[in-house]
């Protein structure tokens, strides 16, 4: 496959996001990371600071001839593919509700435009890791150092000390 799409939120890019994007972008020869906005959560990092977090941290690991990163415009994820030329979309899998969360829209995504979604099984170390629980931890003064590269410590420890 020549490109790939990683949609999410990515508020914050964890060093889950880190190991699936890794791994996808050995899969093809361009990795888009698509950060959208969920209105369904409740963000905390600026699109603006995810974009950059997820760049520095792109960069130091050397996966920037690769992998780029895009906020996602209003609209289908499908159509961001059809724009993009993608072949494909990749998520991550931690467990049977991700994949009942997954599955329709994977197959609504194929319906709509003919694209595929691959579905990697998260590595077992960052399994526990979402987001949302980095979020929580962090806002209640407990250390994720050991789940966030470098850049988006330093965005989560900024929007945090700002809010």
């Amino acid at each position: 496959m020549s490109t790939i799409v990683l949609p999410g939120s990515f508020d914050p890019f964890t060093l889950g996001h880190l190991d699936l994007a890794r791994r996808a972008a050995g899969l093809c020869s361009r990795l888009i990371i698509a950060i959208s906005h969920n209105p369904s959560k409740k963000g905390l990092l600026s699109l603006e600071a995810r974009q950059q977090a997820i760049d520095e941290t792109v960069r130091a690991e050397g996966l920037d001839r690769t992998v780029t990163s895009e906020v996602l415009p209003q609209g289908l994820l499908v159509d961001f593919c059809r724009e993009h030329d993608a072949q494909a979309v990749v998520r991550g899998i931690r467990g049977q509700m991700d994949l009942a969360y997954e599955e329709p829209m994977a197959r609504m995504n194929q319906h709509l435009a003919d694209v595929d979604t691959v579905f990697l099984l998260t590595d077992s170390r960052y399994a526990h890791i979402s987001s949302t629980l980095v979020r929580e931890v962090s806002h209640l003064g407990g250390s994720v150092e050991d789940m966030l590269p470098e850049a988006s410590r330093r965005a989560l420890d900024s929007a945090l000390s700002s809010s």
